[in-house]
């Protein structure tokens, strides 16, 4: 740490616009009653995004969420917060080195990283401190509801004010990273120079005061009392979109073991994949999606997400690439994906973490089809499927070859595809099982019948893949 009055790290420090000694000490009239307040008068400002799609608003808690709140209610879009965390230089812990945020985001600035002269070692300490607190406020706050995806999203970043910006910034590029289309930070008051600065991270910044002689946030409201954690989880519980619209948009946050964004060896081609495999794990499950569908499948990222909390590892990737996906022949042609699944499965269990570990399989629709005839081929050993409103008929004659303990799920209301799943059963000469998800229909879009078919899936495969190894 230099001492000599020239640390090169001092000009990185963002201050707040503090204004004269005199117009620090001298009382400032309140604007906002409360955050509800500012909340209320924030959301009159951007009513100009009213009944644009795709919007989501993001609140930083604590007080940010009541802030927000009255945004995404006057806007009818769904809330959550958006949980980060700075990472400080050990002994400038002002100057942050980087940020961390869910999903498995990491944002890294090199600069200060080479100004502070900073090791490896000094920067996985502070990360590892940082990250363990980010899970257990993201766990307090969300609960087990999975991370929203923000991919090709407008994002409102909501806080009750801005003072240096550096829970802000962060926010706002953390957002960027996890995909959103369309960054907009939205505060009720903040420090000029701040907000100005924040133009740079952020596509639009939407600010309703900011005072030259700016000193502190809370001087600005009425009432600035301590948000509570249970304020927090109160006010997400009342804006939570329906459980249809939750769990088409949602998708789980990257749980212990996430292996991040893989490339897929598989015969020729190389397909992305996401891999988890948690410490300990019972087995692995691959899921193979279906027609128009892929590894970001909110449906499929959501059963996958219940299955890593059972100690399960998933393995979610591309059936196709992207120019095989131009040929819609190749969508149907269940024959290809079946041998693409097979080498794929190959591939993970010459993966180290996956050694010795059995595999499953987790279809839908078209994707059953394949899953089941990949099943089939003898040498692949898998130890079981399921079928999640699948097309198991597509799988033609390899049906009776199929020797993986089989479940097959279907929507009470998908009439159709119950009747061919009936009949794929009656040829199946595994252990098998039919169950049906009452008022579901093909999607499982229905309030609840999600959640019903994935602790379905999960029941089936710890049942199936035997206790973990020790």
């Amino acid at each position: 740490m230099r001492t000599d009055g020239c640390d090169p790290l001092a000009a990185l420090v963002a201050q707040p616009a503090s204004g004269s000694a005199e117009s620090v000490r001298k009382e400032v009239d309140a604007v906002f009653t409360d955050r509800r307040d500012a909340g209320v008068r924030l959301a009159e400002r951007l009513r100009g995004l009213l009944g644009t799609e795709n919007v989501m608003v993001l609140g930083l808690p604590r007080g940010g969420v009541p802030v927000a709140f009255e945004v995404a209610a006057a806007l009818g879009a769904p809330l959550d917060v958006i949980v980060v965390r700075k990472l400080g230089v050990p002994f400038q812990p002002e100057v942050g080195f980087g940020a961390i945020g869910e999903g498995g985001v990491r944002l890294v600035n090199r600069e200060v990283v080479r100004l502070a002269n900073l090791t490896e070692a000094e920067m996985t300490e502070v990360e590892e401190r940082e990250r363990a607190e980010l899970l257990r406020r993201a766990r307090r706050f969300r609960g087990d509801r999975p991370l929203a995806d923000l991919t090709g999203r407008t994002v409102i970043v909501v806080d009750d004010g801005i003072a240096t910006g550096g829970t802000a910034r962060a926010a706002c590029q953390i957002a960027r990273a996890r995909g959103a289309s369309r960054v907009v930070l939205a505060v009720p008051v903040g420090a000029q120079e701040t907000v100005a600065s924040l133009r740079k991270v952020a596509d639009e910044v939407v600010c309703l005061r900011t005072p030259e002689d700016f000193y502190a946030i809370g001087a600005w409201y009425a009432d600035f009392a301590q948000t509570t954690d249970e304020e927090v989880v109160e006010l997400l519980a009342r804006v939570a979109p329906p459980a249809t619209e939750y769990e088409e948009k949602m998708m789980g946050a990257a749980p212990p073991g996430f292996t991040g964004e893989v490339l897929v060896e598989a015969g020729e081609v190389r397909l992305p994949g996401r891999l988890v495999i948690p410490d300990e794990a019972g087995g692995v499950v691959v899921f193979v999606h279906g027609s128009g569908s892929g590894r970001n499948s909110p449906r499929n990222r959501y059963v996958a997400a219940m299955l890593n909390r059972a100690g399960l590892g998933t393995l979610l990737f591309d059936l196709l690439t992207a120019e095989e996906e131009a040929d819609r022949r190749n969508v149907f042609d269940i024959g290809l994906l079946a041998e693409r699944l097979v080498r794929v499965t190959g591939w993970l269990r010459d993966q180290p973490q996956a050694a010795g570990l059995p595999v499953g399989y987790f279809g839908a629709s078209t994707g059953a089809a394949a899953a089941l005839r990949a099943a089939a081929e003898p040498g692949n050993e898998i130890a079981a499927v399921v079928s999640r409103g699948g097309r198991p008929d597509l799988a033609g004659p390899r049906l009776d070859a199929v020797r993986a303990a089989t479940l097959l799920i279907v929507g009470g209301d998908d009439e159709a595809v119950l009747d061919l799943n009936r009949a794929a059963q009656r040829r199946l000469c595994c252990e098998n099982l039919l169950r049906v998800v009452p008022g579901a229909t093909h999607l499982f879009e229905e309030g609840g019948t999600l959640e019903t078919a994935a602790a379905l899936a999960r029941d089936w495969f710890t049942a199936h893949f035997g206790p973990p190894m020790s």
